[in-house]
């Protein structure tokens, strides 16, 4: 028989990476214990975790006691082994948060632009100031993730159609790379939402689903097979277009190079920021935010149904039409417009949706903690990360 010498090494890169995986998903584990899980022996378990440890990937973390026999030791991933950043871009303000490999938050941090137009410099200092809160070398990262509003162009990594950022211009992926001395992605932050949904939120474990974010704009993240689905131009989602009835057609959206599309018209007309604040100021209910004028409604019971009422039936035209096309399943509601309006706006939605479509979705709220476009960008580099550690 011809012998193979690339084939043993294989198999051990392909045991380290099982190992890897499963202490990771699962955290501390015996090595009878992922010998189990793996099917790995005894003996090629106990090399695999010594080939682990030698390389500083895998740690002692205590002991674990078992029948007759003495202690069976815990093995862990060590935490430091790897570190990302995963960083929000807005109008005004720049979150970034530093974890280790175990996705453990090590520091977070928000830095104001002051201004500033370039982005570019904006973000260098973002993720200085979380490395240093983090006492760690921009060196030591594996993973750099940044969500922004705005499309992706999957050929260039740059983002267009940023309406409240044109501080993003063509040639700022590859500014970054250059800058950060490493391979960094840019992502649309509605996507990296809908990423931690189905990691901790309301789709958690769901492979199809779809995340309406109604905030400042409106967006739209299609999560299929577990995967995002970014469209050949990076453009699904653009749920702001679609044309409903009642409302002027969007116009002249081709414009000249440099030019942004215009968003008149559409689903956007209805359901922007602007447009539920002032459908719920037509309600008697005020206030500084769309969120904040939702809530209102929601506080007011029977006072504020109609308003709810109306706000579902406009967010219904475009559940509808994304149902009728994907069937997912599950809607989920986000933003400062779905987290407002809770039960009450999820419920009238599903109702209103029914009524105009043979789908009938389940809508849900948004249950992830905190800032959920932040914590996509870090389970997006966490991701990145491990897959280059378990390539190394």
């Amino acid at each position: 028989m011809e012998r193979r010498p690339g084939v043993p090494r294989l198999l051990r890169e392909i045991n380290d990476r099982a190992a890897l995986e499963l202490l990771l998903a699962t955290g501390p584990m015996t090595r009878g214990q992922i010998g189990d899980l793996t099917g790995l022996s005894k003996v090629t378990a106990s090399q695999t975790l010594a080939r682990l440890e030698e390389r500083g990937l895998v740690q002692v973390v205590g002991t674990q006691a078992g029948g007759r026999g003495p202690s069976a030791a815990l093995y862990s991933v060590v935490p430091s082994s790897a570190y990302v950043a995963g960083l929000e871009v807005g109008p005004g303000l720049v979150s970034a948060a530093i974890a280790d490999i175990n996705g453990r938050t090590v520091a977070e941090v928000t830095f104001d632009p002051n201004g500033h137009d370039d982005l570019v410099p904006v973000i260098h200092a973002a993720i200085m100031k979380a490395c240093r809160s983090a006492k760690l070398s921009v060196a030591r990262l594996r993973g750099v993730v940044i969500g922004t509003p705005g499309v992706v162009d999957p050929r260039t990594g740059d983002v267009r159609y940023a309406f409240d950022l044109p501080g993003w211009h063509e040639g700022s992926h590859e500014a970054l790379a250059g800058d950060l001395k490493r391979e960094v992605t840019i992502e649309n932050d509605v996507n990296l939402a809908a990423v931690a949904e189905r990691a901790d939120g309301a789709a958690k474990g769901l492979d199809d689903f779809v995340l309406l974010w109604a905030s400042r704009g409106l967006g739209l993240a299609v999560m299929l097979g577990g995967k995002l689905h970014r469209g050949r131009s990076g453009s699904a989602g653009e749920i702001g277009y679609l044309a409903v009835p009642g409302v002027p057609l969007p116009e002249e959206i081709r414009t000249a190079p440099g030019r942004l599309p215009s968003l008149a018209g559409g689903l956007q007309s209805l359901v922007s920021a602007e447009a539920v604040t002032e459908l719920a100021r037509g309600h008697g209910f005020g206030a500084a935010t769309a969120g904040e004028c939702v809530q209102l409604a929601v506080a007011a019971g029977e006072r504020g149904e109609p308003m709810l009422d109306e706000l579902a039936q406009r967010l219904a035209l475009g559940v509808a039409a994304v149902c009728v096309i994907l069937d997912p399943g599950l809607v989920v509601l986000g933003g400062e417009v779905g987290h407002a309006g809770g039960r009450a706006l999820t419920s009238r939605v599903e109702e209103a949706v029914a009524r105009i479509s043979p789908v009938r979705p389940e809508v849900a709220t948004s249950t992830v903690e905190g800032n959920p476009v932040l914590r996509g960008a870090v389970l997006a580099a966490l991701h990145e990360a491990r897959e280059e550690l378990f390539s190394s």
